[in-house]
C-alpha cells in the first residue's frame, strides 16, 4: 500500500536524511534549525512519521530514517536535485539562490515529468552545488576520498568537491570569494578566527562554519598523503 506523505513531511524526511548524512542522525534542534521552525512543532511532527513507519526517534539520542523513509526521502532528494538543475541548466538562474525555489518545486513534480526533466537535462549525475543526484532506482553515487575544507591541511592544494549546505547565505559568502565545485583552492593558513585561502591567485579567509560544508578532494602534490575520510 503506497503512503501518502504530505508537503511538510517530505521538507522533512529530506531534512532528516541530510542530517543524517553527517552525524549519523538527525537532533531534535537541529531539524528545527534545518527547516525554520520551533522545536515544539518538530517533536508533534516526528511523531506523526513514526506512527506511519518513516521514522525511529529515541529520546536523547536522535531520529533515523527507517528504510521505507530514506525510500522516500531519496525520490524527494531527487526531485529537489533536478529542480536546481532546471533552474541553471534551463532557466539560468544564479546557484546561490536555487535551493529555496527548489524546494517548492520539489513538490509539484510527479513521476513521469521529473523523468522526462532528467532526459532534457542529460541524465545529470550532479547537482549545481556538487552532490549527487539519487537515480530513479533510488541509488545514489558518493564522492570518494573528500573531506571538510575546514580539516585541510596547511600549504595543501584541494579541489571543491561539493557543497553540502545550500542556504543561500552560505553559497552567497562563497560565490563572492569565487568558491564552487570544480574550482581549485589552496590553503595557506589556519588562523583561530578562519582558514586563510588562495583562490585564482587571490587570498581570502573563510570562516570555519562555512568551511566545514565545502567539501574536497586533493591536488596529488609531492609526498603529501590524503586524509582519508569516509564523507557521504
Amino acid at each position: 500500500m503506497k503512503t501518502e506523505v504530505s508537503h511538510e513531511a517530505e521538507e522533512y524526511l529530506e531534512a532528516i536524511y541530510r542530517l543524517q548524512r553527517k552525524r549519523e542522525v538527525a537532533k531534535t534542534t537541529e531539524l528545527a534549525n534545518e527547516l525554520n521552525v520551533v522545536p515544539g512543532s518538530v517533536t508533534n511532527t516526528i511523531q506523526h512519521l513514526k506512527k506511519h513507519g518513516l521514522v525511529k526517534h529515541k529520546p536523547y539520542r536522535g531520529i533515523m530514517l527507517t528504510a521505507k523513509g530514506e525510500k522516500i526521502a531519496l525520490k524527494i532528494l531527487r526531485r529537489h536535485r533536478l529542480a536546481e538543475r532546471l533552474l541553471t541548466d534551463i532557466l539560468e538562474a544564479e546557484w546561490v539562490s536555487i535551493h529555496e525555489d527548489a524546494c517548492k518545486l520539489e513538490h509539484a513534480l510527479t513521476r513521469e515529468v521529473t523523468r522526462l526533466l532528467d532526459k532534457k537535462l542529460g541524465y545529470p549525475k550532479f547537482c549545481p552545488h556538487g552532490n549527487p543526484i539519487p537515480t530513479e532506482n533510488g541509488e545514489i553515487e558518493q564522492e570518494e576520498d573528500c573531506l571538510p575544507l575546514a580539516e585541510a591541511d596547511v600549504n595543501v592544494s584541494c579541489v571543491v568537491a561539493r557543497i553540502i549546505d545550500e542556504k543561500r547565505e552560505k553559497l552567497l559568502v562563497l560565490s563572492v570569494k569565487r568558491i564552487m565545485p570544480g574550482v581549485r583552492v589552496h590553503v595557506v593558513e589556519r588562523k583561530p578566527f578562519g582558514i586563510v585561502l588562495n583562490v585564482a591567485g587571490k587570498k581570502c579567509i573563510l570562516d570555519y562554519d562555512i568551511a566545514s560544508s565545502v567539501l574536497v578532494r586533493n591536488v596529488r602534490n609531492g609526498n603529501y598523503a590524503w586524509q582519508k575520510k569516509a564523507v557521504a
